[in-house]
């Protein structure tokens, strides 16, 4: 066996060697050991009661509360903490909710604000007061009229909606009549103006100049004279001082040409007659 000499002593290898295996095993670590989390082992449950908007509204609310825990602080979509877990002023949607305790744990749970439909039972009616009009001047109107709610506005056709509930200067037709209430619905109603009668001078005028002037080669159909087309009323409403400057007048020349003949006298005065009365279709 090999001998070694250390200090003045004799040892043999083999034993320094374990001397040397024993001093190396019983070095201390110096690695710090991991904090404990502070948030293992709890279970935090979020819940919440939950107030749903009315219609076009901001009025829901979340009255959150937390369990597993204690010293709670609550937070809506990431903001701010505070010490209620309610709030208020909610319009429809998600929202997220997060419960902090003491210990700065953090848990969060999704709500849905829905909304509730206020316009259920409602029975308001919407009535709709019309006056005829003059198929060529668009005088028509329409009085809107709901009742059985309150906070109404109106609109006509499915515009824009305002407290005015008259609707002047229009033409004969169908029309949709609106009434919104303070909760927001909404009831509908269809309505028709209707034209108003030809009036007791313009109608003799329509038949003379339909009888003489009307026909083919003339002022009728898709080829009519100077694109004025007699068989439409308002064509002839439009065209009044030409009537009278060649029907009356002759000037530039006569109306009807020949081998028609000329307006007699008395259709000449009907003609006057309707145009002192304001050569309206209505006149």
């Amino acid at each position: 066996m090999k001998k070694i000499t250390t200090g003045g002593f004799i040892l043999p290898a083999c034993l320094l060697a374990c001397l040397l295996l024993v001093s190396s095993c019983s070095k201390n670590d110096s690695t710090p050991a991991p904090p404990a989390d502070p948030c293992a082992g709890k279970t935090i449950i979020i819940t919440a009661t939950l107030t749903n908007t009315n219609s076009g509204a901001s009025t829901g609310s979340i009255a959150a509360a937390a369990t597993g825990s204690t010293g709670f602080t609550f937070s809506l979509n990431n903001g701010t903490y505070q010490a209620t877990g309610t709030f208020s002023g909610l319009a429809a949607g998600t929202y997220n909710v997060s419960a902090m305790d003491g210990g700065h744990c953090i848990t969060t749970k999704s709500f849905v604000i829905g909304t509730n439909d206020a316009c259920i039972g409602k029975t308001f009616t919407v009535t709709g007061a019309v006056t005829s009009s003059d198929p060529c001047a668009a005088n028509g109107s329409i009085v809107i009229t709901a009742a059985g709610g309150t906070g109404f506005s109106y609109s006509l056709n499915n515009g824009t909606y305002g407290s005015a509930n008259t609707f002047a200067n229009l033409a004969p037709g169908a029309y949709t009549l609106n009434a919104k209430d303070g909760d927001g619905c909404i009831k509908s109603v269809t309505t028709t103006i209707g034209a108003s009668a030809a009036g007791a001078t313009f109608a003799p005028v329509r038949a003379i100049l339909q009888t003489n002037c009307a026909v083919s080669g003339c002022h009728t159909g898709a080829g009519a004279q100077n694109g004025i087309n007699f068989s439409d009323d308002c064509v002839i409403v439009s065209n009044w001082d030409r009537i009278k400057a060649r029907a009356v007048d002759g000037n530039p020349s006569v109306m009807p040409p020949a081998p028609k003949q000329a307006l007699s006298a008395t259709d000449k005065q009907k003609i006057l007659d309707w145009i002192t009365a304001g050569h309206k279709y209505v006149d």
